[in-house]
């Protein structure tokens, strides 16, 4: 014999009761996130292939389609690159495309396929050589209470029809608080997870510690499977730079190679910093500044393109981060004979009539505005992820050509003149934003007294500008 009607309508209630309860707490709880770890995000890499300077931006790499833009800056001549996406430690889809530069400088876009998520590799060519820029397709990453959290209100939804259907259908009550136990104790499992899934710290980025594989992606702590006492550090890298030979009045290309100075093996685990693999600063034997961003050609070895320059002395630095450690400034003299006078300054010249960098009284020790005024509207763009640079050498010794003595200073400065920040989970300002200066102010202290070079560089219309200036520092009253 059933129980009454009323007796089985009470139980549906408390059945209703409970889950009005735990909605209510998952209401009020924070929700789990979608994506445990930040991934997929634009990937931005400054390129100086051959002549051109170029920017190259992967746009939230995931399995799928894959959208490429190449941003061309002033001088850079037109024609056609193609465009190659290839995994690195598995088999999968290699994609092919090409993309056809203009004559105005700007952004041109191609699309990509790539078919699962792990390291790959991107190669830009323009026929005569190939920048092989290393990316990553991005995998969803799940925490462990972000499982609880589906897994706790998923089996909650499935009590529910079973208590339900016990309260309706049994002869007696009690076999219903059965089920309504079990979704209880589901709705916690979720409630806890969900909470901590908003509030627990989030995995690092996917090969920002450790070498990413398509085995690892989509781990949210692949270190567990390590010792407690692993030690994520690199060594530092050594720097060795060559002038690849080349006939007087034509083009100097510079060889870099990277090696770790423990194994001697390429270094190839390079991170994106401040949108490139690699900052390169030459200084010339006349003070006339590069900075350029090799192309990786293979692992650890880089090429880059100065144009035409003259003999002499020239001082060279790169800027680099390994994966698991911090910046490293490597520094190198190089001498470059049987070449003729110096060229154009090859899409990154100086700055328009009228522009000048000014600062405050500069003092060793204490810090040291520079204002440079760019003159025109506020339209200059963003470059590098910054609105402005400056990088400064010193302090200088008297009597020796600019490349000799920056070869042998002791500071090498390069700082920055930051955008706004962004609103929470929105992407910075990009090169298509024109909306910062006309001043860019920089903050410096300068360590040394002495006479200093200082450039600062900036980007308005797709073209780098550069304001070179000198700066006499006086000593400080010791503390």
């Amino acid at each position: 014999m059933q129980p009454p009607l009323n007796v089985r309508l009470r139980g549906v209630g408390l059945i209703i009761g409970v889950l009005c309860v735990s909605l209510l707490g998952s209401w009020s709880a924070p929700q789990a996130r979608a994506d445990g770890a930040a991934g997929g995000g634009d990937l931005t890499v400054a390129q100086s292939l051959g002549a051109r300077e170029l920017t190259v931006v992967v746009r939230r790499a995931e399995a799928g389609p894959l959208r490429v833009e190449v941003v061309t800056h002033g001088g850079t001549a037109p024609g056609k690159l193609a465009l190659t996406a290839t995994p690195v430690d598995r088999g999968g889809e290699t994609s092919t495309g090409t993309v056809e530069l203009g004559d105005r400088p700007g952004l041109y876009a191609a699309t990509l396929r790539v078919d699962h998520a792990g390291p790959w590799e991107l190669a830009v060519s323009d026929g005569e050589r190939t920048a092989r820029i290393p990316f990553l397709v991005s995998a969803r990453v799940v925490t462990p209470w972000e499982r609880a959290a589906y897994g706790g209100f998923f089996a909650a939804g499935a009590l529910l029809l079973v208590a339900l259907g016990t309260a309706l259908l049994s002869k007696r009550g009690w076999p219903t608080l059965i089920p309504v136990g079990a979704l209880i104790a589901a709705v916690t499992v979720g409630t806890t997870g969900a909470v901590l899934s908003s509030h627990a710290p989030q995995p690092r980025p996917a090969g920002s510690l450790l070498d990413p594989t398509s085995g690892n992606i989509g781990n949210p702590y692949p270190e567990r499977e390590l010792p407690l006492t692993a030690n994520y550090s690199r060594p530092p890298a050594n720097l060795t730079v060559r002038a690849l030979p080349a006939d007087a009045g034509k083009p100097t290309e510079l060889a870099l190679s990277l090696t770790d100075s423990a194994t001697g093996r390429p270094v190839d685990d390079l991170l994106v910093t401040d949108d490139a693999l690699l900052h390169l600063m030459v200084v010339g034997p006349s003070g006339r500044l590069w900075h350029r961003h090799p192309i990786r050609v293979a692992p650890g070895e880089y090429r880059v393109s100065l144009g035409s320059i003259e003999s002499g002395d020239y001082a060279v630095a790169a800027e680099i981060a390994r994966r698991g450690g911090g910046v490293q400034l490597l520094r190198s003299p190089l001498r470059i004979s049987g070449r003729g006078d110096s060229g154009p300054a090859d899409g990154q010249g100086v700055a328009p009539s009228g522009a000048t960098l000014t600062t405050t009284e500069a003092v060793s020790g204490e810090p040291t505005t520079l204002t440079a005024a760019f003159g025109g509207p506020a339209d200059l763009q963003p470059w590098l992820g910054m609105v402005g640079h400056l990088i400064a050498v010193g302090p200088l010794p008297e009597g020796l050509p600019a490349g000799t003595a920056a070869a042998t200073v002791p500071i090498w400065a390069h700082a920055h003149a930051m955008a706004p920040l962004p609103a929470v989970g929105a992407q910075p300002p990009d090169e298509t934003v024109a909306a910062f200066g006309p001043n860019v102010a920089f903050t410096f202290t300068f360590p040394l007294p002495g006479r200093y070079l200082v450039w600062a560089q900036a980007e308005r219309g797709y073209s780098v500008m550069t304001v070179p200036a000198t700066v006499d520092v006086r000593a400080g009253v010791p503390q």
